[in-house]
C-alpha cells in the first residue's frame, strides 16, 4: 500500500492527506473543483485551521505530496466527501449520498482486486455496503471479494493536525483482509492513539452517536437557557456550579448548533429509526429553533426595533474557525431579516462583504454602527475586544462576557 489516493480536499479531506504524506505515503490528493487543485498546486490551501498551511509545505516540499483533477489508479482510495441532508416533499430529512455514490463510481472504474478503499466520510448504517456495491457495478469484481473499510473522522476544527495523529480511530471493515490493511496504515500514522477495529454497521453507528451525544447534551444546555431566562436566572452561573458536581458535565449554551457534523448527524439516526429516537429527535428540534428563541429576545430588547442596527458578532459554526456549514448565527440572521430588523456581521474568517446574503464588516465598523450587540461566538477578536462590547446594549449566546 505505497500510493493513497484522498478522494475529497475539504475540511477533513486535506488535513487527511497532508498527515498520510508526513506518514511517508505517497499521496494524491484528488478533487472535482478545478479551483481547489489550482490553488493547491500552487502552494496555498484553501481552508482555515492552525498548523495546516506548515505541514503542506513540507509534505510537498518532501516530495510525497501532489495533486490532480483526473482520478488514476492506486493502492488505496480514501472518500473523504460531503455527506448532507435534504428534506423530502414531506419535510423529512433524508441523508443525501449523491457524493458518496460518485466518488465510488469513479474510484470503481480504476480499482484493481487488491486494492483498498477506506470511507472517511460520515454517513448512514449500511451505507459501506452501498459503496461496496457501487464498487463491484463499475469494476465488475464480485462484491463481497472488495477491500471496503469505513474509518470515521474523529477531529474538530482548529486542532486537526493532532488529533488526525493523536486520536483513537475506529477501523469497520467488511472482510478481515480490508481491517487489516486499514488498521495498517492508521498504525503508522498514530502517534498516541489506539487502532479499534469492528464491522463496518458497528463503526458507521459509532460516529453518529458520538455527534448525537453531544447534540442530546447541548439541546439539555439550550433548554436550560430557555428556562433560566423565564425565571431570571444566569444559566451560565448555573451550568458554572452544576458542573461541579463530579458526575455533571453539561455543555455550554449557545445560539444553537452548526457544522457538518453535530447538526446533521443526528438526522441519519432519527431518519431510519423515527420511532424509537424519541430523545435524539427532541434534542434536534431544541437546537434547531434557538436561534428564533434568541431572535426573539433582541427584537424585545431594542429600543426602536424599526431603526436599531444590531451587530452579529460571529457567523461560523465555532470559535476561530471559518466554516459556515449549517451555521445558526446564519439562520439567526435571516430570522432578524424577516422581522425587519437591520443588522451587520462580524466574521473576522470571512472576507468583507455579502456572506451568504448577510453583510460582513469589520469589527470596528460594526462597532461605529450598533445599537445593540449579539454575541454569537467567542471568537478571539471578540474576546480581545470584550470592555468594547460591554459599552453597547447586548445580548451574550454564550456566555463570553461572563468573565
Amino acid at each position: 500500500m505505497k500510493k493513497i489516493t484522498v478522494m475529497g480536499l475539504g475540511y477533513i479531506g486535506l488535513p487527511t492527506a497532508i498527515t498520510l504524506a508526513g506518514a511517508g505515503y505517497e499521496v494524491c490528493g484528488f478533487d472535482v473543483t478545478p479551483a481547489v487543485i489550482d490553488s493547491l498546486k500552487n502552494g496555498k490551501i484553501h481552508i482555515v485551521e492552525p498548523g495546516l498551511q506548515e505541514a503542506f509545505d513540507k509534505a510537498v516540499a518532501g516530495g510525497h505530496l501532489h495533486f490532480s483533477g483526473e482520478l488514476s489508479p492506486s493502492d488505496v482510495f480514501y472518500i473523504a466527501v460531503p455527506t448532507p441532508f435534504y428534506e423530502d416533499e414531506t419535510g423529512a430529512h433524508k441523508a443525501d449520498l449523491k457524493y458518496v455514490e460518485s466518488a465510488g463510481r469513479m474510484a470503481g472504474k480504476v480499482l484493481r482486486p487488491e486494492n483498498l478503499v477506506i470511507l472517511e466520510s460520515t454517513v448512514p448504517p449500511r451505507t459501506s455496503e452501498m459503496l461496496a456495491r457501487v464498487l463491484s457495478e463499475e469494476s465488475g469484481f464480485p462484491m463481497d471479494s472488495l477491500h471496503v473499510a469505513h474509518c470515521p473522522e474523529r477531529v474538530i476544527p482548529g486542532n486537526m493536525m493532532y488529533e488526525l495523529k493523536n486520536n483513537d480511530r475506529i477501523v469497520g471493515a467488511r472482510t478481515p483482509e480490508a481491517a487489516q490493511m486499514a488498521k495498517e496504515i492508521y498504525d503508522n500514522v498514530l502517534d498516541k492513539g489506539v487502532v479499534r477495529v469492528t464491522d463496518d454497521i458497528t463503526a458507521e453507528m459509532c460516529k453518529l452517536t458520538e455527534n448525537t451525544f453531544r447534540d442530546v447534551n447541548i439541546a439539555y444546555a439550550n433548554e436550560l437557557s430557555v428556562i433560566c431566562d423565564k425565571m431570571g436566572i444566569d444559566v451560565f452561573e448555573l451550568i458554572k456550579l452544576a458542573n461541579c458536581h463530579p458526575r455533571v458535565n453539561i455543555l455550554t449554551p449557545g445560539v444553537g448548533v452548526g457544522g457538518h457534523c453535530i447538526a446533521v448527524d443526528p438526522w441519519f439516526i432519527y431518519e431510519q429509526f423515527p420511532e424509537e429516537a424519541k430523545v435524539i429527535h427532541a434534542s434536534r428540534l431544541r437546537n434547531e429553533n434557538k436561534p428564533r428563541f434568541v431572535a426573539e429576545k433582541i427584537v424585545a430588547s431594542l429600543k426602536n426595533p424599526a431603526t436599531d442596527t444590531v451587530a452579529v458578532l460571529g457567523l461560523s459554526y465555532k470559535p476561530d474557525v471559518d466554516d459556515l456549514r449549517e451555521s445558526p448565527s446564519i439562520e439567526l440572521c435571516n430570522i432578524l431579516r424577516d422581522k425587519g430588523v437591520h443588522f451587520v456581521a462580524v466574521e473576522p474568517f470571512a472576507p468583507l462583504g455579502q456572506v451568504h446574503g448577510i453583510e460582513n464588516v469589520s469589527f470596528e465598523d460594526a462597532m461605529t454602527k450598533a445599537d445593540y450587540v449579539v454575541v454569537t461566538l467567542a471568537h478571539s477578536l471578540f474576546k480581545e475586544n470584550k470592555d468594547k462590547i460591554r459599552e453597547k446594549p447586548y445580548f451574550d449566546c454564550v456566555g463570553m462576557l461572563e468573565d
